[in-house]
């Protein structure tokens, strides 16, 4: 299982190409067997936290920013979900508020937001994930790993991205309560990356674009972009993030991942 940040979602250096694919596999997985390469790609890391900045820009250009750190457990088992933690580290309004994620494959993700100014831990209902995450234009089930198994796939065609070739692929969420109907992601076919996600909402109608920027490969094995930007079509807003001082041979165990240690 991947990252939240290296597939999202949802988190994504192998040298087969996407016609590779078309010999090996039958059509109706095609979209499955290249988003499978995409996410088994970048398998092993275990552990990892990284410092975001998060700039929050309106339709009007005007720009507010928050610093986070981001903070994931691989499991390694297909049937279930990694689990991630964000802490916000400035400005004061937000300083300690705290997200854990505990991802799953078809139930609802469980999601727990920790309010300093209350000390208070709140449940997030698997009703409200499709709702902004601290005024953002990321939802709740963003910020949650982009597990292979949650969706059903299906093969587009294959198109330029920059100076790269990619495969479109559509995904659906199988899981309930879904801000969106899909989901059209592209993969680079040279490095199996995301590179851009368009998501659709509930109408069916073009709601947000992901663009993943700037990738950096750590230790020889694992991608991870520099920048990823979400621009909301519907709302002229958009929110950057952007990443530094990735880490992976850290300290963490299964302990830093439970509802107790929010407080």
């Amino acid at each position: 299982m991947k990252s939240t940040t290296s597939k999202l979602l949802p988190h994504l250096a192998i040298g087969f190409m996407v016609m590779s694919f078309a010999i090996h596999a039958a059509p109706d997985n095609l979209g499955y067997d290249i988003a499978a390469k995409a996410d088994r790609s970048d398998r092993g890391f275990e552990v990892s936290a990284v410092d975001v900045k998060m700039r929050l820009i309106d339709k009007k250009g005007q720009e507010t920013q928050r610093l986070l750190t981001m903070k994931t457990m691989e499991v390694a088992d297909e049937d279930k979900g990694d689990k991630s933690l964000i802490i916000f580290n400035s400005p004061a309004d937000v300083k300690e508020t705290k997200l854990l994620s505990h991802a799953q494959i078809i139930d609802a993700d469980d999601q727990w937001l920790y309010l300093p100014a209350l000390k208070r831990v709140k449940r997030i209902s698997s009703a409200n994930k499709s709702g902004p995450f601290v005024g953002s234009e990321f939802a709740f089930e963003d910020f949650t790993a982009q597990e292979l198994n949650k969706y059903s796939y299906e093969y587009v065609s294959e198109a330029p991205c920059g100076e790269l070739t990619c495969a479109v692929i559509d995904r659906f969420p199988k899981y309930e309560n879904s801000g969106y109907t899909k989901q059209r992601a592209l993969i680079d076919t040279q490095d199996y990356q995301v590179r851009k996600i368009d998501f659709y909402d509930r109408k069916g109608s073009h709601l947000k674009t992901l663009s993943l920027d700037n990738y950096k490969l750590y230790q020889q094995a694992y991608w991870r972009p520099l920048t990823m930007t979400m621009e909301n079509h519907q709302s002229g807003k958009k929110t950057v993030l952007e990443f530094s001082d990735y880490q992976f041979d850290i300290a963490l165990s299964a302990r830093d991942f439970v509802k107790s240690s929010l407080k």
